[in-house]
């Protein structure tokens, strides 16, 4: 066998190998949702306005920092391993001649910024870069631009820069405000912040002024005061990786949809925020489910959870609790302390609070930080809840009975949360054995729903128990529910309860040797629960282990 034909059918297998690599790399990429793909030269060129082009001769560039192609960017992964089986003769031919010593002339590529697109040389790139070569040399042609292309840039990446550039362009902000940063992580934003502008003009009572004018003042009057707000706030430490205009954006979204809901217009940028939260806390029975019915099936229910913590011994309680269900659920803990006053934010007790809580955390394996705010307890539980999946609380002071519960704060939380919350009487538990206190009603539709996620998921064991005795529900109340596990393949036990006097569900649920009770908010009106009583509260009262509570 010549040394030709060796070459050639060595690099056959080479190629081989190489596409069975990139048919991993685009299962991974599918699976992650992170882009693979080579980026096309001509959408560049067409989203910068490439134009102004200089020859900067031969030089050795980066393999690393090419990351797209001018005609062949579907042709190769991000990484350039080949993708079509029809290029096995061409690929092979190359490669064997790079093997055999064959002299390659300087492929041709394109700069824009800090990387590179191939015009030819598409396949030296691809072997090159599999034989783990960290240069290669190439005639280069520079396209300048503002923008700033490194070789993590993606396509989202790149269509906001572009926007972000033409925005300062119309706008001349960058001129007229020079600190300003009005970055975003999301394409479609500045569209949306030049509509605002161009109302401000429209609404100008000078006829003169411009557009750059407009922008301007729509920088000082509204978009200044609610950055402001949502800074002062710390709203931002509740969006991970999201930036202030985004947000900016999102809560102007809301303020037209809340005005028009309302009928007059909103002034008060604090009072926008205030009313955005009230009004994601005001949703109906069941909205937490039918949001999250998609996201049951493929993503955790439970990825951000808060856990407030007053800084007693007892209340860490709430975050060991919590740790049990973040393994589980590869989910964040997000703590919350609060103090008086904003003088003790800071002070050395909140720190070492914080302190604390992120070290067990690290020390857990799980990631979690903790965020200290002054202000009134319950709203500002109440307010985080929002944005978080799950609300895990240390049950010291459970609602009374008679008129006392109705100036409960705990009770006042469980009402006004818009997300699921667990409570923690004692220490934490595993979570094995749930009892789930099943009545037909939309809110006991909530639990069923968390607990066929939990038995799927957790492979938690079931008990089901309705309670007939007084209620007047219908011997078939509890068929709903069976068809709902049976449907997700979950196996439950099924009691039905006839005694006139109703059993407490701590009694059931230690006879059944359960660690979790789920079970609905409160349901009727507030009279009749302060002369008849609640079983959420009651339960509240005598639980010794975790209760889910869903609205």
């Amino acid at each position: 066998m010549n040394d030709n034909l060796y070459h050639f059918q060595s690099a056959i297998e080479d190629f081989h190998n190489a596409r069975q690599r990139a048919s991993i790399q685009e299962v991974i990429a599918r699976f992650t949702g992170r882009s693979n793909q080579l980026l096309s030269y001509d959408d560049v060129a067409k989203k910068l306005h490439l134009q102004n082009r200089t020859e900067r001769g031969i030089q050795n560039i980066p393999l690393k920092s090419i990351i797209g192609s001018v005609g062949r960017y579907t042709d190769f992964t991000r990484t350039f391993l080949p993708l079509q089986d029809s290029d096995r003769e061409r690929w092979a031919r190359v490669k064997a001649a790079m093997s055999s010593g064959t002299g390659l002339p300087p492929i041709e590529v394109y700069q824009v910024g800090d990387v590179y697109f191939v015009l030819d040389g598409n396949h030296r790139v691809s072997i090159a870069r599999q034989e783990g070569l960290n240069t290669i040399e190439a005639y280069v042609t520079e396209f300048k631009t503002d923008v700033k292309l490194t070789p993590e840039t993606n396509l989202d990446d790149l269509i906001i820069n572009a926007e972000y550039i033409e925005f300062l362009e119309k706008t001349n902000l960058a001129k007229a405000r020079p600190n300003v940063d009005l970055s975003v992580t999301i394409p479609g934003q500045y569209e949306k912040l030049m509509q605002q502008i161009d109302i401000c003009k429209y609404m100008d009572e000078n006829p003169s002024a411009t557009l750059q004018d407009a922008a301007a003042d729509w920088y000082d009057t509204m978009y200044i005061p609610l950055a402001e707000a949502i800074r002062d706030r710390e709203l931002l430490q509740w969006f991970p990786k999201r930036t202030i205009t985004d947000l900016y954006v999102w809560i102007s979204e809301n303020r037209a949809a809340l005005e028009k809901e309302l009928g007059w217009e909103i002034q008060s940028d604090v009072a926008v925020t205030d009313l955005i939260l009230k009004r994601s806390v005001a949703s109906e029975s069941g909205s937490w489910r039918k949001a999250r019915t998609i996201a049951r099936y493929t993503d955790h229910l439970f990825e951000d959870i808060l856990v407030p913590l007053s800084g007693y011994e007892e209340s860490w309680d709430a975050l060991y609790q919590g740790i049990v269900i973040a393994r589980r659920e590869n989910a964040r803990l997000h703590g919350l302390h609060i103090v008086e006053t904003k003088d003790d934010v800071d002070a050395p007790a909140s720190q070492n609070i914080k302190q604390r809580f992120e070290q067990i955390c690290k020390d857990a394996g799980v990631q979690g930080t903790l965020a200290v705010n002054a202000g009134d307890i319950t709203q500002r539980i109440i307010e985080r809840a929002i944005v978080t999946d799950l609300v895990i609380v240390k049950l010291v002071n459970p609602p009374g009975s008679g008129l006392s519960v109705l100036n409960s704060p705990f009770r006042a939380i469980i009402e006004k949360s818009s997300r699921p919350l667990i409570t923690v009487p004692k220490g934490a538990t595993p979570l094995k054995r749930a009892l789930l206190a099943f009545d037909g009603s939309e809110l006991a539709k909530e639990a069923l729903f968390v607990t066929a996620y939990l038995a799927e998921m957790w492979k938690t064991e079931v008990t089901v128990f309705t309670s007939r005795g007084e209620s007047g529900l219908k011997e078939t109340v509890q068929d709903y529910a069976r068809r709902y596990l049976e449907l997700h393949e979950v196996e439950a036990k099924y009691i039905i309860s006839m005694q006139k006097q109703p059993r407490h569900l701590p009694d059931i649920a230690a006879e059944y040797n359960a660690d979790l009770i789920l079970m609905g908010s409160h349901s009727g009106n507030k009279i009749q629960q302060v002369l008849v009583g609640s079983m959420v509260d009651s339960t509240l009262r005598e639980a010794t282990i975790p209760t889910f509570i869903c609205r």
